[in-house]
C-alpha cells in the first residue's frame, strides 16, 4: 500500500518578497514623522525595518524617543497609509514571476501560506488587489501574535496546515524572515530583490538566496533534499 507523501508548506513574506510596497511604506513613514514633528528617517533606514511589528520599527527608527512618541508614530503611520489607500495611491506591484511560480508550486503539491508584519486587513487588501486571496491556506499577520523574528507565526502556520519543520520553507527578503525560520526549525530561503542584501540574509541563517522567482521551485526542492 502506497504511503501518502507528507504535506509540504511554503510560507512567503509579503512586502519585499511578493510585492514591492516600499514606495507606499516610505511615503507613509515620512508623513508619520512629519505629523509628529520628528526629522524624517532616511529611506534606507525605513527599508531596513520593513517586516518588523510597526511599533518595533518605530523604536528602531527613533530609539531616543519615549513610548508615547512611538505609539503616536504608529497611529500616524496607519492614518497616512489609510489615506493613501483611500486615494487609490497605494503602489505595491507584484514582483515578476509571482503568479507563475505560485501555480508551479501548487501543481507540485506545496501548501502556500503568508507570514507578514502587515495587519490582516492590510494583507487581505493586498491579496485581493492582485487576485491572490484564494491561493494561500494560512495567513499569519501582525494581529495574530508576536511579530518577526519570533517563530510563532511559522509555528502557527505549520499547526494550521499539519506540516512539520523539515517540510516547511520560509521565503523572505529580510533578516527577520531568516531568523524566524531558524528559530522555528524550518528551511530558510532568501530573495535578493527585496529590502535586505543577500550577505545579510546568509548571516541571519538563509540556506540559499535566489535572484529570480523562477529559481524558487528548483531551489526549495534542493533544500528539501539537503535537510533530509
Amino acid at each position: 500500500m502506497a504511503v501518502s507523501p507528507s504535506p509540504r508548506l511554503a510560507v512567503f513574506d509579503c512586502d519585499g518578497t511578493l510585492v514591492d510596497s516600499q514606495h507606499s511604506i516610505i511615503s507613509s513613514m515620512f508623513s508619520a514623522f512629519d505629523s509628529r514633528a520628528h526629522p524624517r528617517p532616511e529611506a534606507e533606514a525605513v527599508r531596513q525595518v520593513v517586516g518588523l511589528p510597526l511599533r518595533e520599527a518605530m523604536v528602531r527608527l527613533l530609539p531616543d524617543a519615549g513610548p508615547d512618541d512611538h505609539d503616536g508614530l504608529v497611529t500616524s503611520y496607519k492614518e497616512a497609509f489609510a489615506d493613501l489607500r483611500n486615494k487609490g495611491e497605494v503602489d505595491d506591484p507584484l514582483y515578476p514571476g509571482v503568479l507563475e511560480i505560485l501555480e508551479v508550486l501548487e501543481a507540485a503539491g506545496w501548501i502556500l501560506g503568508v507570514a507578514t508584519g502587515k495587519s490582516r486587513r492590510g494583507l487581505l487588501m493586498t491579496l485581493e488587489t492582485h487576485r491572490l486571496s484564494d491561493r494561500f491556506q494560512t495567513l499569519q499577520t501582525a494581529d495574530s501574535g508576536p511579530g518577526k523574528p519570533n517563530p510563532d507565526m511559522l509555528l502557527n502556520a505549520m499547526k494550521e496546515t499539519g506540516t512539520d519543520p523539515a517540510a516547511t520553507v520560509m521565503i523572505g527578503d529580510t533578516t527577520f524572515d531568516m531568523e524566524m525560520a531558524k528559530r522555528a526549525g524550518t528551511m530558510a530561503l532568501g530573495v535578493s530583490w527585496g529590502y535586505h542584501p543577500g550577505e545579510h540574509l546568509y548571516a541571519a541563517g538563509a540556506q540559499a538566496v535566489i535572484d529570480e522567482f523562477q529559481d524558487l521551485p528548483k531551489t526549495i526542492e534542493t533544500l528539501g533534499k539537503v535537510s533530509k
